[in-house]
């Protein structure tokens, strides 16, 4: 059963830098889209960073200039680099996996398939 597991969340101030990781085992060889999503309370999901299986990006306007998505050469896991965070950047970060591009670039009309628990952020000012 693949699974995604996401670390690296916790707390920073205002500017500061984190680096989400996501397990993901068995994703990457087998064509599957990835991507992070995040959720605060009281407030929509939002797709933010999107890895298409042919390596190409999409970011979110809120993200983008400050936020990189990658992946290790071993392709086991997902990355999300978050520098110069925001107040508003706080939420929980889910890790997604779909054999779907819809599933990313339709977010909202279709859910990913797979998804993790999440990691929060929380970004003080």
């Amino acid at each position: 059963q693949e699974q995604l597991v996401e670390s690296g969340g916790g707390s920073v101030v205002s500017g500061g830098s984190l680096r989400l990781s996501c397990l993901a085992s068995g994703f990457f060889d087998n064509g599957y889209y990835m991507g992070w999503y995040r959720q605060a309370p009281g407030k929509e999901r939002e797709m933010i960073a999107i890895l298409d299986i042919d390596g190409t990006t999409t970011y979110a306007d809120s993200v983008k200039g400050r936020f990189t998505i990658s992946r290790d050469v071993l392709k086991t896991t997902l990355y999300l680099q978050m520098n110069s965070l925001k107040p508003e950047d706080s939420a929980m970060y889910y890790c997604a996996a779909d054999l779907f591009s819809e599933a990313f670039h339709s977010f909202g009309a279709y859910t990913p398939g797979y998804r993790g628990l999440g990691t929060q952020v929380t970004v003080s000012s």
